[in-house]
């Protein structure tokens, strides 16, 4: 570990875009109707991948995490994903 970087960590959400069919946040929606809680308009799903990439500079954890969403996280056909990166 380096004493002049801290350790980053890079928060990646991943959710489909809209128009896309999400199943799952329809079946809640409609649990959530049967269960008598609501009103509610609208369900959407997200998934939050978390990465520690230790002592990387902003640049080099952005990049990390840009080439874990091309590679792995997301499809850019169906999900619109937000990166955020801070220092912990």
């Amino acid at each position: 570990m380096s004493a002049n970087l801290p350790r980053m960590t890079v928060e990646i959400r991943v959710e489909l875009k809209a128009g896309i069919l999400d199943g799952e946040a329809e079946s809640v929606q409609k649990s959530l109707g049967l269960l008598g809680i609501g009103p509610v308009a609208a369900v959407h799903t997200a998934k939050i991948y978390v990465l520690d990439v230790g002592d990387a500079d902003r640049e080099k954890a952005q990049a990390i995490a840009h080439e874990a969403v091309d590679r792995l996280l997301a499809n850019p056909v169906i999900h619109r994903v937000h990166v955020a990166v801070r220092a912990t």
